[in-house]
This record gives C-alpha cells, sequence and structure tokens, in this order.
C-alpha cells in the first residue's frame, strides 16, 4: 500500500510540474497576485468582543466572535464637507470612552513614521463633524482620554483646541523650521527610536506632556528632486551623521487648568553632559506620576526616571548597564497598583519579562531560560497572567505563551502551531487575533479565545495558496551548517522542481544580517520569495543564511558584532557560499548574493572581500561606509569614528573596491533620506579609482523602499537581467557594463 501511494504521490507532482504556470515580473510587482490578504485597520472595542475595520471610507463594526457586521459608526461619503474635510477618511482612532472618532483626510507622508494631514473629530452621539486646525495640515492630532480636547503640531508648535467651544491655545510658540521642533520627533530619532510622536496625554487629561527638540546645532543634509521645471528642487533637513552633533532634548509638562508650562529634564545641552538621549516618556496609571527613560551617547546606559507633578519629587526607577548596548523597547506597562511595572530586559543574557516594584526597587524575573521572549502583548491584571511571543521550540519559530505573575510556574503555550504565531489581544484578553504562517503557507488569520481555541477564521488565503501550486512554488527548506569557526548557522534553500542533483545550478544567495534581524524564520516570506520562486523555475537555487549577530539565539550571539559591523557577517556568508559550493548541485563560478540597505551593505562586503566565492552582487541602496550614517544606529553598535577608526576602516565596503573581481550592480534611489545617494556614489567613484567595471542603476526622487508606479517592477527587471546575463548560464557576459539614469515616473 505504501509503495502505491508513493507511486501515487509521484504521479500527482509530476502532473502539477507539467502544468506549472511560469511566474513573471508582472504577477509579482505589477498585479501582486501572491500577495495574500490580511487584516489592517483591525481595532478591538473595550468591550471585549467588538472590533471595528475602515473599509469603503466608513468605520464598521463587527462582533468578534461571529464575524457579523452590527453597525457603520462613521460613513465618510456622508460626512459634512462644508466644514473642510474631503469626503475620503485615511485614518482614524478613538477617545479612551469611545464616545469620538478622531479622523485623518488628505495625509501627506513626510519621513519612515511621519506625515501631515487634516484632522476632524466626529461625535458619535451628536453626529458632528469638527476640524481640529483647517487652516493648514497638521500632525500628531492626539485626543486627550475625556474626549474635551485634542492637542497637535503645527508649524513645530504645539496646540490644543477645545472641542466644547472650538478654543485654541497655543502651547509653544518657539517652533522653527531646522531649529526648534515641539512635540515631534526629528529626523534621527523618528528613524532609529522608532516614534514620531512627542505629545502625551496623561489618563485623565490633566497634563500634556511633550518633547522639545532643539536641533539648531545638528548639521543638515541636502538631496534633489528631480522635476519637469527648469531648476531641480532641493531637499534640505537635519541629519547628524556619526559624531556629528545631535538635537538638545527636553521634556516638558503642561498644565491644562492654569496653563501651567514647566520644563522636567533635559539632555545633551553641553559635551560634559553624560545623558545623551531621551527615547521613551510614558505615563504611568496615576495622572500626576510620568516616566521618561535617559540614555548616554553610547547606549550602554539607560535610567528609567519617575517624576511627581504634585510634590516636584524625582526618582530613578531602574537603571540598566550592558558591556555592549540596551535596545529600547515599548514593552513598559504600569499596573494598576501604582507600585509595581513589567520590563522586558537581556540581562541575563536572553530577552525576558520582569516584574519590578517602584518604591523599593525590588525585582522579579518572570521568564527565564535559553530562549527569547520576541513580544510582549501585555497583562491581564484581573487574572494576572502576562501574555507574549516567544522562541522556545527553537530561533525560526515563534508560539504565544500565558504565565502567571504571582508564582514560579512555568509558562504555558496558548498556541504552539508550527510555523510564526503572532497575536492581538481584546482589551480583556478574552479573545485574540491569531496570525499563523509557515514559509510554504500564507497566513491564516483566525480568531482564539483566551484558552487557545478557535471561534472562527476570518482569513484563509486559500486563493493564494492555490495559486501557488498552480504556479509551481517549490519548498523551502530550511537546513544548518557548521562554519569553520565552529559556529552553527540556521539557513533555508529552494531547489528546481525534479532537480537532477547531478547537474550543476547557479546559486543566489539573499541576506540582510544586521543587528536583530532574521531572514531564515518559517513564516510567509512575502515579495521577495515570489521573485527567488521565478528566478527557480529559470533553474536557480535560491538560499538565505542568518549569520553571526542575527536574533533569538541570545545576547552573545547578537551583540558579537559589537563595533566590528560587517566582520564576522560577511565571514559567514562567505563560508556558507563555500559550504553551499560544495554541494554537487550547485555551481560554485557561479554563486551570487542579493540584499537591500544593511544586506546592500553585506553584498558589497561579499562581492569585494569574497571575491574569490561570489561571481556576482546586486546592493540596494547599500551602507558602504559607516561614517556616513546616522548617529544613532551606528555609534550603538561602533561607538564613533574618533573612538573606533580601526573598526570604521575595516568594515567599510567603500575601502575593499579594489579587490572587485566578479559583476556587481549598484542600486540606489536618489532621494534617500535614510541612506544616502553619497555611499553608493563614493562606492562607485572607489570603484572607478580601482579601475574596476560595474552596474549601476539610480532612481531619481525614489526614497529608501524605492517604489511609485512602474518601479520596482522596473528595479526587478533590472535585476533579474543582471543575474540571468552574469550567472544564469556557465558562460558569463564579457561585455562592458554602464551606468544609466532611469527617468522619474512622478
Amino acid at each position: 500500500m505504501r509503495y502505491l501511494a508513493l507511486l501515487g504521490l509521484l504521479f500527482v507532482s509530476t502532473l502539477s510540474v507539467a502544468q506549472t504556470r511560469a511566474i513573471s515580473l508582472e504577477d509579482i510587482w505589477q498585479n501582486y497576485i501572491f500577495s495574500p490578504n490580511g487584516v489592517s485597520g483591525f481595532n478591538f472595542l473595550q468591550d471585549g468582543r467588538s472590533f471595528t475595520r475602515l473599509e469603503n471610507n466608513q468605520v464598521v463594526k463587527y462582533d468578534l466572535t461571529t464575524g457579523n457586521r452590527t453597525g457603520v459608526l462613521v460613513d465618510g461619503n456622508k460626512l459634512d464637507k462644508s466644514r473642510g474635510f474631503n469626503g475620503r477618511i485615511d485614518s482614524y482612532s478613538f477617545s479612551s470612552d469611545e464616545s469620538k472618532l478622531l479622523l485623518s483626510s488628505e495625509t501627506e507622508q513626510l519621513f519612515r513614521r511621519s506625515s501631515q494631514a487634516f484632522f476632524f473629530v466626529y461625535d458619535l452621539a451628536s453626529e458632528t463633524l469638527t476640524p481640529v486646525y483647517a487652516d493648514k495640515k497638521h500632525r500628531l492630532a492626539t485626543l486627550d482620554p475625556t474626549g474635551q480636547r485634542v492637542a497637535f503640531v503645527v508649524d513645530n508648535n504645539v496646540w490644543i483646541r477645545e472641542l466644547a467651544n472650538g478654543n485654541l491655545r497655543q502651547v509653544t510658540n518657539d517652533g522653527e523650521f531646522n531649529k526648534i521642533i515641539n512635540g515631534a520627533a526629528d529626523w534621527v530619532y523618528e528613524e532609529e527610536f522608532s516614534f514620531s510622536r512627542a505629545i502625551h496625554w496623561s489618563p485623565e487629561g490633566k497634563h500634556l506632556a511633550y518633547l522639545k527638540f532643539d536641533e539648531a546645532r545638528v548639521p543638515r543634509f541636502t538631496y534633489t528632486d528631480f522635476h519637469n521645471d527648469l531648476y531641480p528642487e532641493y531637499n534640505t533637513f537635519k541629519y547628524p551623521k556619526v559624531g556629528e552633533e545631535n538635537s538638545k532634548v527636553s521634556l516638558h509638562v503642561y498644565t491644562v487648568n492654569g496653563s501651567r508650562n514647566q520644563e522636567l529634564l533635559s539632555v545633551n545641552q553641553s559635551s560634559d553632559d553624560e545623558w545623551h538621549y531621551l527615547p521613551r516618556v510614558q505615563w504611568t496609571q496615576d495622572q500626576d506620576l510620568l516616566t521618561a527613560q535617559r540614555m548616554n551617547r553610547h547606549q550602554n546606559k539607560l535610567e528609567m526616571l519617575v517624576f511627581d507633578l504634585q510634590s516636584g519629587r524625582e526618582k530613578v526607577i531602574l537603571s540598566e548597564e550592558n558591556k555592549y548596548y540596551i535596545d529600547v523597547h515599548d514593552n513598559l506597562t504600569f499596573l494598576n497598583n501604582g507600585e509595581e511595572f513589567i520590563w522586558t530586559s537581556e540581562k541575563d543574557g536572553w530577552n525576558h519579562v520582569y516584574l519590578h516594584n517602584m518604591k523599593t526597587g525590588a525585582e522579579q524575573q518572570l521568564t527565564s531560560g535559553d530562549w527569547e521572549v520576541t513580544n510582549f502583548y501585555g497583562l491581564d491584571e484581573e487574572n494576572d497572567q502576562i501574555y507574549f511571543q516567544g522562541a522556545m521550540r527553537n530561533p525560526m519559530q515563534r508560539e504565544i505563551y500565558v504565565q502567571s505573575t504571582n508564582n514560579k510556574a512555568k509558562a504555558i503555550p496558548v498556541v504552539d502551531l508550527r510555523g510564526v504565531n503572532t497575536a492581538q489581544f481584546s482589551d480583556t484578553y478574552d479573545y485574540f487575533v491569531l496570525t499563523n504562517s509557515t514559509i510554504n503557507q500564507p497566513p491564516k488569520v483566525t480568531v482564539m479565545d483566551r484558552e487557545g481555541k478557535s471561534v472562527r477564521q476570518i482569513i484563509d488565503n486559500m486563493v493564494v495558496a492555490e495559486r501557488i501550486g498552480n504556479y509551481g512554488y517549490q519548498p523551502a527548506e530550511f537546513f544548518d551548517f557548521t562554519t569553520e569557526g565552529g559556529t552553527t548557522l540556521n539557513g533555508y534553500m529552494i531547489k528546481p522542481a525534479n532537480m537532477d542533483e547531478n547537474t550543476q545550478h547557479p546559486l543566489l544567495m539573499f541576506v540582510y544580517g544586521g543587528p536583530g534581524s532574521q531572514q531564515v524564520m518559517d513564516n510567509w516570506r512575502g515579495q521577495n520569495m515570489a521573485w527567488f520562486q521565478m528566478l527557480v523555475q529559470r533553474g536557480f537555487v535560491v538560499a538565505c543564511v542568518d549569520n553571526r549577530g542575527t536574533g533569538a539565539r541570545g545576547e552573545e550571539f547578537k551583540k558579537m558584532t559589537y563595533l566590528q559591523l560587517g566582520k564576522y557577517e560577511t565571514e559567514d556568508q562567505i563560508s556558507a557560499a563555500k559550504y553551499l559550493g560544495a554541494k554537487k548541485f550547485i555551481d560554485a563560478d557561479r554563486i551570487g548574493i542579493f540584499g537591500w540597505s544593511y544586506g546592500g551593505f553585506m553584498a558589497s562586503h561579499c562581492i569585494t572581500q569574497g571575491a574569490d566565492v561570489f561571481a556576482a552582487a546586486i546592493a540596494v541602496a547599500p551602507v558602504t561606509n559607516w561614517k556616513w550614517y546616522d548617529t544613532v544606529y551606528t555609534e550603538r553598535y561602533m561607538r564613533t569614528l574618533a573612538e573606533n577608526k580601526e573598526g570604521y576602516e575595516q568594515n567599510s565596503p567603500v575601502n575593499y573596491a579594489d579587490k572587485l573581481k566578479g559583476a556587481f550592480l549598484l542600486v540606489h534611489g536618489m532621494g534617500d533620506d535614510n541612506v544616502h545617494f553619497q555611499h553608493t556614489a563614493e562606492m562607485a567613484n572607489a570603484l572607478i579609482m580601482a579601475n574596476k567595471d560595474f552596474d549601476s542603476e539610480f532612481y531619481p526622487n525614489r526614497n529608501h523602499g524605492i517604489y511609485g508606479g512602474p518601479t520596482r517592477l522596473h528595479l526587478y527587471r533590472k535585476m533579474t537581467q543582471f543575474l540571468m546575463d552574469e550567472i544564469g548560464t556557465p558562460q558569463k557576459r564579457a561585455a562592458g557594463r554602464s551606468i544609466r539614469i532611469v527617468p522619474s515616473d512622478n
């Protein structure tokens, strides 16, 4: 019977291969036929069993357990356009009592996390619409917990509108472009500390805390936008490169009744200040107790202070120091008892959850073991339980766990399905929405109860699952190997269908490799995976290996790249290429590598320092010298150039241009505010001075993501052709390479 079953499977496999459809770049980057459905715009309501979504320009309410639509809270098509509303809702949020909705419209992106728009407050009871500020677009509008007023930022100043009478009050008046920012983060805080909003209402709306950034001393950077005009446009903003001045930052509190404005804390006011950054501000459950976290410039010391606005006293309630660096996170929860808080830390070598007492300073470690807590979901205080995501099984998987806070019981898996599981919990923790996927299976989204039992499935993505079968997706297979230095690394590999093990194939390696990141995970890998499958159909083997420095394997594994970003990562990728190239079905003379951003940095290292191993490389938006990147990110891992000159010189690809032997494609967006086009321009200069041929593709006006219209399609067509020409066949292209500019589609 087993023999007959195997014959049957072989017949089905052969039949499916015969019927396989060819994947095209248009399928991936124009029609997006391999993109699964998700649940964007999903918001739980406080009753614990309802949620809302923005769909068809309406905020619609649903019953979580049945999926039934229970009402339309607001219809953007019917709102009063005489109040300045253009008829389109871009996003929404609720007041704390869920009596009002804050709507945004005509949103305009600024940087990665920042935007400006017109905001409106919609009163659900009276069905009235109130503009927050009609004169011009504004930022970061935030309803106070009482729903009586809204704070916002315009022209770098903080304002408050009283909703009852429409009165405006200006909280700050010293805001100035490229000089003083009130209530919003400067560029480097937004990018590297991951927030743009720097205004925070106290729990009952009595106070408004805000940060002030004095960026007058921060050097400016300018990039060029090319349009169909006589002269291009120049965009200038404050961007602190390694070793340069950062903003002076101060924390202020505005008391609404009495209009009192007071400064509580400041950092980086002079070169003698130990404390340099204020990466987090958060209220406790008490409206008069505010916390702030401060760090030194090396980011290896952190203190959390609490400010008592009634007494004027301040106190350090948490202090950490690390021989490498400390990662800033949002895993901070204050308990209703006013005495304790939840915090995560790597202090025992793995990321775990701790319970701290604010008054006594005592701490209790709640989770432990040689595994990582990878996401903290929250505290169910009524039942004394914490919920979190962990990589307990292995670094490539993620499970959902629950654990008691008041005893030493171990974590219990709520969901331990194979693959990566992520959760979004209701306010009462009675239900959560589970997203599960594997590297070979698109996401499934399911409503679960607190016991981890399925209530109903929201999304099964069967259309995508069937489609990848029709298009002959080949399974990604996990593997591990041990490097020459004795380190075990994890990877995945995709092989062509019905591959003859005795026939040699070109190999494309994909890399990111940055600190704490992971690419080798058992979850759906998105659009790049579709491109990899297209290359596999054309005879390529595709592989990815997570080098030293990546995440979910403990602090020492992640932080061993400290002061030498790129060294161990490059050694590991070269070692992986040698390991894979030794296999019978890989042509060791046709190994290429592709990466974007940090991955572009890695690809540039590999094609130069690994010139005898890699035949081709594609580097998109690469860092090519760490001295040209920003202060917060680079100094966290490398310290300053003055402190670590050797580390910078030995780990910047621009210094290895003379080693290039293979084919090299450099790609960059010329409007990249993050990794500036300067990196690629200087790498090109170094290659020219070393008399090395290379290919380049430059995208005017495109940022770090290089997108807009057919841009991604154009980019991937270029990269596909480059790989086919250079390593797609045993006969490499010998012709010269040209540099050309791609016109803007803006």
